[in-house]
């Protein structure tokens, strides 16, 4: 008798789980839904809009024949949908995420990859010399395609995921994610650098950027400040992490080596870009003497305490996939010198006068100072420090078995991930669940340009990837469960 009761229990429980997946999971739907057949344009999407849709912004306030590709818009939300798709194998995602991948493909520069948005009337889509149109030779059309805040990366890591989810039969996507991983390898510098942006035509030779290590400037000499720095080679917003990021995901979804002989270019390169002593680690843009050189007028020639981190994490990465510890090598004189240059609260300073290693900061009017009192408000001048110490440290002693841990670690939840980390917890799920309205929104407070910096009631691009990585996280978990219980 007591076994049969334990087991009437085990089924009542059992079924109460399965209506809670089948709740999370018509939540789900319901999201997916209104984003993809209410707010999304020609398969894409921004970063923000109105509760009513009216108002629309990315980086910049947009209108409804915009989308933008910098994340996180069309590329982060199709991964969202891929991901959905994956947990569920409901046929509505991956059309979702098909629709998003051929909004990109009519988005595709000429160059290869592309610029932070796409237009979709006939006017606007003139004045860039798009891969789908026919090729104009006006003087005034945008060819260049950018690697600025992993735009082009992230657009390219989607079409290639898309593609092996696809298996590779839809031809418009596979050829836009080949075209633009072979645009992207014949733009790497000899040296291994990317540039921030490049043309169609750009070929590089090593007379004109000669293979060498970083250096300091000539004493007295003014460092290398001209309006298109776009050409050097470029470590900002942690341009060279994320080429990274797409070409580990390449290399495994083409089975080509290709792509992990041009990473490991990039780790060469970031050893090459190394600053010597007194400032071990790098500076976020280099001319082609190696020298660190400005950028925008708030980004000046100088080491930095940002980028330096996520140089540091692509050193251990391709360490940990590769087994090579000469990608180790920089690392423990990078890491003491970002440790004695914290600030008095922890954080480090975005840039560090060269030689004197002094903080440097910017005025609200853009004047060079050592003051931290008067900042601007939309750039970081201070950042946290991020290093993992006792891991980067256990690396050199790494067992074999720990770097295969390490490796699908790396696989999963970095070159594979399609959302951020998540673990799905019961209670989350619920509030997130509780949150959405009956129209399939998660509605919020958004400080936006379009409403000339009035808050108004609206729905973020970022959230709903957010929410949507949870919700999968939970209905995934559920489902292991089940499964062990029915063995």
């Amino acid at each position: 008798m007591r076994d049969k009761c334990i087991a009437v229990l085990c089924l009542i429980c059992t079924a109460g789980l399965a209506s809670e997946t089948d709740e999370v999971e018509a939540g789900l739907l319901r999201a997916a839904r209104f984003f993809r057949e209410e707010v999304s344009t020609e398969g894409g999407y921004l970063w923000s809009y109105s509760d009513d849709l009216a108002l629309r912004e990315g980086e910049g306030v947009a209108d409804v024949m915009t989308v933008w590709v910098q994340p996180p818009g069309t590329p982060s939300v199709g991964l969202a949908f891929l991901r959905a798709w994956q947990v569920t194998g409901e046929r509505y995602y991956l059309e979702a995420a098909l629709a998003a991948g051929r909004c990109l493909v009519r988005g595709q520069m000429r160059s290869g990859g592309w610029q932070y948005k796409i237009h979709f009337d006939e006017k606007r889509r003139k004045g860039y010399d798009l891969r789908i149109e026919p090729s104009s030779s006006e003087k005034k059309v945008r060819r260049d395609s950018t690697l600025d805040d992993n735009t082009t990366q992230e657009a390219l890591r989607f079409l290639v995921l898309l593609d092996e989810a696809l298996k590779f039969e839809d031809i418009g996507i596979h050829e836009a994610a080949v075209y633009g991983l072979t645009a992207l390898l014949k733009v790497q510098f000899p040296n291994g650098a990317f540039p921030q942006t490049f043309q169609p035509d750009a070929v590089y030779d090593i007379k004109d950027c000669p293979i060498k290590k970083a250096e300091y400037p000539p004493e007295g000499a003014k460092p290398t400040h001209v309006s298109r720095y776009q050409v050097f080679y470029t470590l900002n917003d942690n341009l060279l992490y994320d080429v990274n990021r797409l070409l580990l995901a390449a290399r495994e979804v083409y089975t080509n080596e290709i792509y992990l002989a041009a990473a490991r270019r990039v780790g060469d390169f970031i050893k090459l870009a190394q600053m010597p002593e007194p400032q071990p680690a790098w500076a976020q843009q280099y001319d082609f003497e190696m020298r660190p050189c400005w950028a925008r007028k708030f980004e000046p020639a100088s080491v930095t305490g940002g980028e330096s981190q996520s140089a540091i994490r692509a050193l251990a990465k391709l360490f940990i996939v590769t087994g090579d510890a000469a990608y180790l090598e920089p690392i423990p004189r990078a890491v003491e010198y970002l440790k004695r240059s914290r600030l008095d609260d922890g954080r480090l300073a975005r840039f560090y006068e060269m030689r004197t290693n002094r903080p440097l900061y910017f005025t609200t009017d853009y004047k060079l100072t050592y003051e931290d009192n008067d900042l601007p408000t939309h750039y970081s001048f201070k950042v946290p420090f991020r290093v993992n110490e006792k891991a980067l440290a256990s690396m050199g002693t790494m067992s074999a078995d720990d770097r295969e841990r390490e490796k699908r670690k790396i696989r999963q939840g970095g070159y594979r991930a399609l959302v951020p980390s998540a673990k799905g917890s019961a209670k989350k799920t619920r509030r997130i669940l509780k949150d959405l309205d009956a129209k399939g929104r998660w509605v919020r407070n958004l400080n936006m340009r379009a409403a000339k910096g009035e808050n108004v009631r609206g729905i973020s691009c970022a959230e709903f990837v957010r929410n949507v990585a949870e919700l999968c996280a939970y209905i995934e978990a559920e489902k292991r469960k089940e499964k062990a219980d029915r063995r």
